[in-house]
């Protein structure tokens, strides 16, 4: 159920638990209005270069799953990681050629189990967690509530990209 008061999800501290709520609410949102979609809808691909509804979901997944390994095991995605989750962070191409032909299922399921392990191992950390500070190899530096906060970005952009898929499934021109 999409709610609209934030407040801490429960069983998280304060911080974390605003965190899970704006997480799961942006979840519910974009599963809401994916779920009635059909292969051939997911499948799509709007333009040239483009990618479609199915990559999109894939990839909102991907970046999850790639977010839990820096932040939670310290560590980038591993050569047998990327083997799976490799098209659908790079999307394009590599994207269109190797994720199609799967029902909306297929997508949500994979977005769920990704979630509910984040969902697991934020509740095992602390507030003070998301504030540590961590360091890219180029120097830059960075935080675990930056990592998340993009988690949420990420997914709402693309979101977006999928409304925009759908209204031309639907045959609605824009005006820019």
């Amino acid at each position: 159920m999409i709610t609209y008061e934030c407040k801490p999800a429960a069983g998280y501290t304060d911080k974390i638990g605003e965190l899970v709520f704006m997480l799961e609410h942006v979840r519910a949102v974009t599963i809401s209005e994916v779920e009635a979609l059909r292969v051939e809808d997911l499948d799509r691909i709007p333009g040239q270069g483009d990618n479609t509804i199915g990559a999109l979901l894939m990839h909102m997944a991907a970046i999850e799953k790639v977010h839990q390994l820096i932040s939670f095991e310290n560590r980038d995605i591993n050569e047998a990681e990327f083997e799976q989750w490799g098209p659908a962070l790079e999307l394009g191409e590599l994207g269109r050629k190797n994720i199609q032909g799967n029902p909306i299922e297929f997508y949500t399921d994979l977005m769920k189990e990704t979630r509910n392990q984040s969902l697991c191992m934020l509740k095992r950390k602390s507030d003070e967690w998301l504030y540590e500070r961590n360091e890219w190899p180029n120097g830059i530096g960075y935080n675990n509530y930056y990592l998340w906060f993009h988690v949420l970005e990420d997914e709402i952009n693309h979101r977006g990209q999928i409304r925009m898929i759908q209204r031309t499934l639907r045959g609605v021109d824009y005006e820019i």
